[in-house]
């Protein structure tokens, strides 16, 4: 079922992230007394008295600014009302009303979109007179609450519950499992680009200045072939040593390593201009450490002068400089112009299944034995690997568990060359594949 979405809306620094925050369990949105810290709109399934419900947390609306990233902030905020069933605009009751409340105000109104006023900070009874200001800008009745001492957040989720649509006008979503996709890569390479492309549409702020995405983004998607994705646009990861007196790209690095940890497919976008680079690389391990199957798009490809070999000879620079992920897919796109972009889709796709895929044991069996024939074995101290038994234990990433009479007579070519068997006959494009060495026991073995 498509649940209900809620929209947290106001001036920068008023306190909806903290609220979003406190709400959602854990810190997905940046706080910072820094007004403008939160730029991009954030997702959180909710739950309050029985009914589910989204909250799409968002960056402050500036309107006097003229900078460019508070004009796309501007630019998210419209973009979540349009979208939102429920609007709660936060006002400060400390700061009382502003000029910039009344803008906003007037936008809401136009939106003819269901609206809560919220009147946060009031932590004190002293400031309770603060609360009845908020009739002035004609919305109803403020609903008055601390989101940093948790002082009314129940009687505001009463109200937003009681707001939202019936559940029987809501409409539902009849597909099945979502696939989580994580567009990660440094700063600056294209991937906010990269996500609007996908989607189809102006979801993620994009921007020539590093580091416009300080959060991890997601935004549900249907595909035309009935497939849903959860399409997670991250921050760039920087270098650690040039993160560490900068507490906003800390949290950004952090949450960009949380969406590689609980996405399905991870997308590592590369800059065509720069070719593979050692973050790019670190980046990549993090993807194969994590197990999550992988593809490589080299994006701004028609930015790049080319000649004849140009495209086959970069790809095996990439592969050789990614060899731990060399079972990843290399695709040369444009996120600016579109260019071979459809075939991002379709290589999700292979790779999600691929990363799914389970082998039979009779036939993973008959491999392993004629890989043994073919290549022995190695031997260490007069000894000789034996693999006795192998079966698959899971997948994402698929997993085998090799019976062995000693694991560690295995050596790390011999296991990438059961690896390179596997793949050989069974694809496996995309993912990575683990093996778990176990001992049989010696009366087994016998």
């Amino acid at each position: 079922m498509n649940q209900p979405l809620v929209a947290l809306i106001g001036r920068p620094n008023v306190g909806k992230s903290t609220f979003f925050n406190v709400i959602a369990g854990r810190r997905i949105s940046i706080v910072e007394d820094i007004p403008g810290v939160t730029r991009d709109r954030i997702y959180a399934d909710t739950l309050w008295n029985g009914r589910e419900f989204t909250l799409i947390d968002t960056g402050g609306i500036d309107t006097q600014s003229e900078d460019v990233l508070f004009a796309q902030m501007r630019r998210q905020a419209e973009v979540a009302i349009e979208t939102a069933d429920l609007i709660c605009f936060f006002i400060d009751a400390r700061a009382g009303l502003t000029h910039q409340d009344e803008e906003i105000a007037d936008i809401l109104r136009k939106s003819r979109k269901p609206v809560l006023l919220v009147a946060n900070k009031l932590d004190y009874k002293g400031l309770s007179d603060a609360l009845y200001e908020g009739y002035a800008l004609g919305l109803g009745t403020p609903i008055g609450i601390s989101s940093t001492n948790m002082l009314g957040l129940g009687d505001l989720l009463d109200a937003i519950v009681g707001s939202l649509p019936p559940d029987d006008e809501t409409p539902s979503d009849s597909s099945g499992g979502v696939i989580n996709l994580a567009i990660v890569g440094r700063p600056n390479v294209g991937k906010s680009s990269l996500t609007n492309r996908l989607l189809g549409e102006e979801r993620v702020m994009v921007s020539d200045i590093p580091g416009t995405t300080r959060d991890a983004v997601d935004t549900r998607f249907e595909h035309g072939d009935g497939s849903v994705y959860n399409v997670i646009d991250t921050a760039g990861i920087r270098r650690k040593r040039a993160i560490e007196d900068q507490s906003l790209e800390r949290y950004s690095v952090l949450r960009s390593i949380a969406a590689i940890r609980r996405c399905d497919v991870a997308i590592l976008v590369i800059d065509a201009m720069d070719g593979v680079t050692e973050q790019d690389m670190r980046i990549a391990g993090m993807i194969q450490e994590e197990g999550k199957a992988a593809i490589v798009a080299v994006n701004k490809w028609d930015a790049l002068e080319k000649e004849t070999g140009t495209l086959e000879k970069y790809r095996l620079d990439v592969l050789d400089k990614l060899k731990f992920i060399a079972y990843a897919p290399v695709l040369f796109i444009s996120a600016k112009t579109g260019q071979r972009v459809p075939q991002v889709w379709e290589t999700v796709s292979l790779v999600y299944a691929q990363a799914g895929k389970r082998v039979p044991t009779g036939l993973l069996n008959e491999l392993v034995g004629e890989a043994q024939l073919n290549l022995q074995p190695p031997m260490e101290g007069g000894r000789r690997l034996k693999i006795f038994y192998a079966t698959q234990q899971g997948v994402f990433p698929p997993t085998f568990i090799l019976f062995v009479n000693d694991p560690q007579l295995m050596h790390f070519a011999y296991s990438r060359y059961l690896e390179n068997q596997l793949r050989k006959a069974f694809e496996f494009t995309g993912t990575p594949l683990r093996f778990i060495l176990r001992e049989r026991g010696k009366e087994e073995q016998a």
